[in-house]
C-alpha cells in the first residue's frame, strides 16, 4: 500500500494480527511494516499513517543521510574500494590509466554495475528453483535507501552497491526479495521461507545496517 504526503510517496506493507493497537514499524533498510489489529480496514491504516507522515518521512531521510554519509575516496591507484566483501586497490578493480578522476568514478561505478549484474544473475537461478518462484524482471539501478525491491507484478530490482558486499550478503538479499514474489508483505510467512532458506538472515540485515554506510562511491 502507499499514500501520498507532502509531495512524497510512502510504501508500507500490514501485518494484521492478534493485538489491541496498531503499530509502525520502519526497519533500518527503509521497509516500513504497519502492525494493525485484526479487522482494521484499509481506511483506518491509512488515517494512522497520514497522521504519522512527517515522523515517518522524518525516519527514512535520517536513514539515507546515514547509509550516505559521506566518506573521503581517494579515487587514484592506491585507493581503496570494496568488492565482495574485500577491500581493493583502485587499479586492481579498473584501468586507471591516463584517465582524470571524474573519469575514474564513471568507470567504477560501471564496474559494480556490470559485476552486480553478472553476480545476481548467476545466484539468482538456483534460489528460483529452490523456491519454485520466477521473478518477470531483473533490473540492477541506483538507489539510496534499498538495496532490492519487489514489485506485485514480479519485477525485482537489486541495488549495484550490492557488489561491494560479501556473497552471503548478497544471497541474503536475492533470497529476501524471491520471497516478496509469494510474500508481499514481511509477515511471519515470509520471514519462515525466508529462514527457511537462510536460518541466520538476522545477521547479513545487522551487517547491511552496520556496514551499509561504508558500501558506497
Amino acid at each position: 500500500m502507499r499514500i501520498q504526503f507532502n509531495n512524497q510517496t510512502i510504501s508500507f506493507n500490514v501485518l494484521y494480527a492478534n493485538r489491541k493497537k496498531l503499530y509502525i514499524h520502519i526497519d533500518s533498510t527503509g521497509h516500513i511494516t504497519i502492525k494493525a489489529p485484526n479487522g482494521t480496514s484499509d481506511d483506518e491504516v491509512m488515517a494512522a499513517v497520514e497522521r504519522n507522515g512527517e515522523r515517518i518521512v522524518q525516519k527514512l531521510e535520517a536513514l539515507e543521510t546515514a547509509r550516505t554519509a559521506p566518506k573521503a575516496k581517494e579515487y587514484q591507484d592506491e585507493g581503496k574500494f570494496l568488492h565482495l566483501g574485500k577491500y581493493y586497490l583502485l587499479h586492481e578493480l579498473i584501468d586507471t590509466e591516463e584517465l582524470t578522476e571524474e573519469e575514474l568514478k564513471v568507470s567504477l561505478k560501471k564496474f559494480y554495475f556490470n559485476s552486480c549484474k553478472k553476480i545476481i544473475g548467476e545466484r539468482i537461478k538456483p534460489y528460483q528453483t529452490q523456491l519454485k518462484v520466477k521473478a518477470k524482471t531483473i533490473e540492477i539501478v541506483e538507489s539510496r535507501t534499498k538495496w532490492g525491491s519487489c514489485s506485485s507484478e514480479k519485477h525485482l530490482t537489486f541495488n549495484y552497491r550490492l557488489a561491494m558486499a560479501p556473497i552471503e550478503v548478497i544471497d541474503y538479499v536475492i533470497i529476501h526479495e524471491l520471497c516478496h514474489l509469494t510474500h508481499m508483505n514481511h509477515d511471519r510467512s515470509f520471514w519462515r521461507r525466508v529462514g527457511s532458506i537462510m536460518p541466520d538472515y538476522k545477521e547479513k540485515e545487522e551487517f547491511l545496517a552496520r556496514y551499509g554506510q561504508a558500501m558506497t562511491l
